[in-house]
C-alpha cells in the first residue's frame, strides 16, 4: 500500500470550512454534516458545491445517525446506497464504521460497504475506539483491506490514548494507516509527534464565530437546548496552517521521509 510520507486531514461541514482548510495547507477533506454532534452523512448538494471550489481530495462520512453504530438493517441499507451515490459523484474515499453488540466490527456488513465503495479508499472511523479489542480489530481492518483507522487510541483524545496510538502505528506494516484524532491541534501535534510516530493526524481546527444575526430570539431552540444557535463552527485557516508548519518542521528536524 502506498503512503504518502505525511498527511493532515481536515474534518469540515461546510463549504466555508473547505476553503478555510485548502488555505491552511490540508492534505485532504473529510466531509461530513453536523460536525457538532461528532458528524453524520453530508448532504451530496454540499459535496457538490465543495467540489466546484475546492480541488483537493474528499472522503465522505458515512454515518446515517449521531450515536452508536450498531446499525439496524434499514440504516445499513441507507449506508450502502449514499456510498453507491457519492462513488458515482466522485468521491475519492469513503469513512465507515460498524459494530456487533459484543464491541466487535461487523464484519459481514463492513465487507458489503467495502465492496460498494470500489475503488475508493476507505477509512475505519471511531467506531475503532469503541471496539472491546483494539489489536484484534485492526487485523480485521488489515484483513478487510481498509487503507486508514482514524482513532483517538480509544480516548477521549489523542493525548489520552498516546500510548495505544504508538503500539498501533508500531503494527502497521505497510499495510494499514493509522490516522490520529480527538484534540488534534497545533500545540498537541507538536507534542505527540514525535512520540506516536504517526504520518496521519485528523483534525477539524474549529473556531467560534457569531451569527449575523442581529434580531435574537433566545428564548426559542431549534435544537438541543445547550447549543448556542448563534454560534458558528468553523475551520481556522491559521490553525491548519500553523499544524502543516509542525508536520514540516518535525519531517526537517527529525530527517523523515
Amino acid at each position: 500500500m502506498e503512503m504518502e510520507s505525511d498527511m493532515l486531514e481536515v474534518c469540515v461541514d461546510s463549504t466555508e470550512s473547505a476553503l478555510a482548510a485548502r488555505e491552511g495547507g490540508a492534505s485532504r477533506l473529510e466531509l461530513c454534516g453536523n460536525l457538532v454532534i461528532g458528524g453524520t452523512t453530508p448532504s451530496p448538494c454540499l459535496f457538490q458545491e465543495i467540489q466546484t471550489v475546492v480541488d483537493l481530495p474528499v472522503h465522505i462520512l458515512i454515518r446515517p445517525r449521531y450515536g452508536d453504530f450498531c446499525y439496524t438493517e434499514h440504516e445499513f441499507h441507507i449506508m450502502i446506497n449514499e456510498i453507491e451515490m457519492f462513488r458515482q459523484l466522485g468521491a475519492q474515499g469513503v469513512v465507515i464504521g460498524m459494530l456487533r453488540p459484543d464491541g466487535t466490527l461487523d464484519l459481514e456488513r463492513m465487507k458489503q460497504l467495502i465492496q460498494a465503495a470500489g475503488d475508493m479508499s476507505v477509512t475505519l472511523h471511531r467506531a475503532f475506539d469503541l471496539c472491546a479489542d483494539p489489536f484484534a480489530a485492526m487485523k480485521q481492518a488489515k484483513a478487510l483491506g481498509i487503507h486508514t483507522i482514524l482513532t483517538s487510541g480509544q480516548q477521549n483524545s489523542c493525548s489520552l490514548g498516546k500510548e495505544l496510538l504508538r503500539q498501533l502505528v508500531s503494527l502497521e506494516d505497510g499495510r494499514i494507516r493509522i490516522m490520529a484524532g480527538g484534540g488534534v491541534n497545533p500545540r498537541t501535534l507538536k507534542e505527540l509527534l514525535p512520540y506516536i510516530g504517526a504520518h496521519a493526524w485528523h483534525m477539524s481546527g474549529k473556531t467560534v464565530l457569531q451569527s449575523p444575526m442581529l434580531y435574537r430570539k433566545k428564548e426559542i431552540s431549534m435544537g438541543a437546548a445547550s447549543l448556542d444557535e448563534f454560534q458558528i463552527l468553523r475551520t481556522s485557516a491559521s490553525q491548519i496552517r500553523q499544524a502543516w508548519e509542525v508536520l514540516t518542521h518535525y519531517k526537517e528536524v527529525y530527517h523523515v521521509s
